[in-house]
């Protein structure tokens, strides 16, 4: 192999490795402040989220069977989950589909309604919950990704 053929696999290599960067820093979640339940409270928590000018995430209920949704889930504790409420998704089209593809995109929010589970342990404490997503550009997705969110709760 010659001097250019090396260079031309190495520059291949590398624009390969630009284009299939890590989506770490695609979705910011904002961090979460605690959450105080009082006794007769079912509570509500608005997750603030924002993904990073150029990139979007197929929304919670995507056009396109093979696309992956965007899932919030909670594991049950002293809240239990009523109800997760996603925004409303934007119709884009896309080079890549035949048909408009429903996506969220720049800053939004994801709420939850919560319901006291029948006898919980009261004071501070913690909710798990597991954010699923995959980002994409105009030209490609990255892989999908889940993101733990820890909640921290006051149950009074």
């Amino acid at each position: 192999m010659n001097c250019f053929s090396r260079l031309a696999g190495i520059a291949l290599c590398a624009s390969f490795a630009f284009a299939q960067a890590p989506s770490t820093g695609v979705l910011t979640v904002t961090e979460p402040a605690k959450l105080i339940v009082k006794r007769t409270e079912n509570p509500a928590f608005e997750l603030k989220l924002s993904i990073r000018p150029g990139y979007h995430a197929n929304s919670n209920t995507p056009t396109e069977e093979y696309l992956i949704p965007f899932k919030l889930t909670w594991e049950p504790g002293a809240l239990e989950v009523a109800e997760i409420i996603y925004p409303k998704a934007k119709l884009e089209k896309y080079d890549f589909a035949a048909k408009p593809i429903s996506v969220f995109g720049g800053d939004f929010s994801v709420v939850t309604k919560f319901k006291r589970a029948a006898n919980p342990a009261l004071g501070p404490g913690y909710i798990t919950g597991k954010l699923r997503y995959q980002a994409c550009n105009d030209k490609m997705c990255l892989p999908p990704k889940s993101v733990e969110i820890k909640l921290p709760i006051l149950m009074q």
